[in-house]
């Protein structure tokens, strides 16, 4: 008899310490982006003009953060419409996961990794512009974690090709899933 109890009691205690692990998951909102201004050390570089289209280089260094880099080149140089990818390494990330059910990302952290993917696009929304990156990163073990950027703290540099676009793109808030989505139909 005591041993059914003991196997009872410790199934009971491994389905509360699995549900208090999915409600210590954090979610974030998919229409809340990045701020300008954590990124002191970004660089950034004319690389070519070719029409109204432009390339740039944008560096970013040793502690900036790379959505708030992105949306800071976006609205000093009036980018309308881009996109962008990029090398490098980073000292911490916060990718998310698109949960349908909740609207929301689940966020995936990842410690210091190797870039191995990162491409984006830039658009405006409610009157700014946005970055709106995915990316994968390799650890120290060589396995790859990635989905939807949220924050990225650079390690010894971020090394981001963007090309400038003369055509605005604009999103709006998909209801269906709660997210800023791109409409190529809006005009402004």
């Amino acid at each position: 008899m005591k041993g059914k109890y003991r196997i009872l009691l410790s199934a009971i205690l491994i389905m509360v310490g699995l549900q208090m692990s999915a409600q210590a998951q954090e979610y974030r909102s998919a229409t809340k982006y990045g701020e300008p201004g954590k990124a002191p050390g970004m660089k950034v570089k004319l690389l070519s003009t070719v029409g109204d289209v432009k390339t740039y280089a944008v560096i970013l260094s040793k502690g900036d953060e790379a959505v708030s880099g992105l949306t800071e080149f976006a609205e000093k140089y009036n980018v309308k419409s881009g996109h962008y990818q990029a090398i490098g390494d980073a000292m911490h990330i916060e990718v998310g996961w698109f949960d349908y059910n909740r609207k929301q990302f689940l966020v995936v952290p990842i410690d210091t990794a190797e870039i191995t993917s990162f491409t984006g696009d830039i658009a405006w929304y409610k009157n700014k512009p946005v970055a709106h990156t995915h990316m994968t990163a390799s650890l120290k073990d060589g396995s790859v974690k990635g989905g939807h950027l949220l924050q990225l703290i650079v390690g010894p540099t971020l090394e981001i090709i963007v090309t400038v676009e003369p055509t605005y793109l604009y999103k709006k808030l998909n209801e269906e899933f709660q997210a800023g989505l791109i409409d190529p139909d809006i005009k402004k």
